[in-house]
């Protein structure tokens, strides 16, 4: 990690807990505090049900917490109210999901420029080359005016990561975005974002159960009994 990187996110004193219908509570998140630097690659590893995709959900404003502190770029989420909320995943982070959720009926550029038509209604010429490029940056340039259904998985995953970094956001939540390819397609997928990462000065998150890869990221924050360790990894 480089000392002049500054801090992008600040988790203080998270907890998450859920009532089951019985007076019984389940709690998820027990606590968690951590920084992430902008420009760093996290992974985020844990046994199933351990609250993982439960705590980038927090981060990324689409679950609230029972308590503590999430900020992202200086910002306070808890002080924000629906609209400012659904500004902040807009202007400020990116998802990326284990299936990519394109819409078939929109060609692949349409599909990467989506969050950019929702928020805008339209792109600019600017927008449209940025990400036209950004596609045939990651090999997928050729098949840009394809319909989204006439490709390969890779490659569907590979227009979702372009999608989450359409609109220039600082950090990029991916909740097992390789969890449904093959092992060859998982690791160009993964070395992918660890290039965006470095070429686009975003920040990734990624909630993985490949230990593998996990290893290959700055560092690893292992969710256990609704805590984090973290440890250095080989990024």
């Amino acid at each position: 990690m480089k000392a002049d990187q500054d801090v992008l996110l600040s988790v203080r004193d998270l907890r998450k807990s859920y009532l089951t219908g019985t007076p019984l509570q389940v709690d998820v998140l027990n606590g968690i505090d951590f920084e992430v630097q902008r420009g760093e690659f996290v992974a985020i590893v844990g046994q199933s049900g351990s609250g993982k995709s439960t705590l980038l959900n927090i981060i990324g404003a689409l679950d609230q917490p029972t308590s503590g502190l999430v900020s992202i770029d200086g910002v306070d989420i808890s002080g924000l109210d629906s609209n400012g909320l659904a500004e902040l995943r807009n202007d400020k982070v990116g998802f990326v999901f284990q299936f990519h959720h394109l819409l078939a009926e929109f060609s692949c550029l349409e599909n990467a420029l989506m969050p950019i038509f929702i928020n805008r209604g339209k792109a600019t010429p600017e927008q449209t080359k940025r990400v036209s490029q950004l596609m045939d940056r990651v090999g997928v340039g050729e098949i840009q005016h394809k319909m989204a259904n006439q490709i390969s998985g890779g490659q569907q995953q590979r227009v979702a990561i372009i999608r989450a970094l359409a609109q220039q956001p600082a950090l990029v939540l991916a909740d097992e975005p390789t969890g449904n390819l093959d092992s060859k397609s998982s690791g160009e997928v993964f070395a992918l974002m660890r290039e965006m990462t470095k070429e686009q000065n975003v920040t990734f998150m990624m909630v993985t159960h490949d230990e593998r890869l996990a290893g290959q990221a700055d560092r690893i924050f292992r969710i256990e009994d609704g805590l984090v360790t973290v440890s250095a990894g080989l990024g």
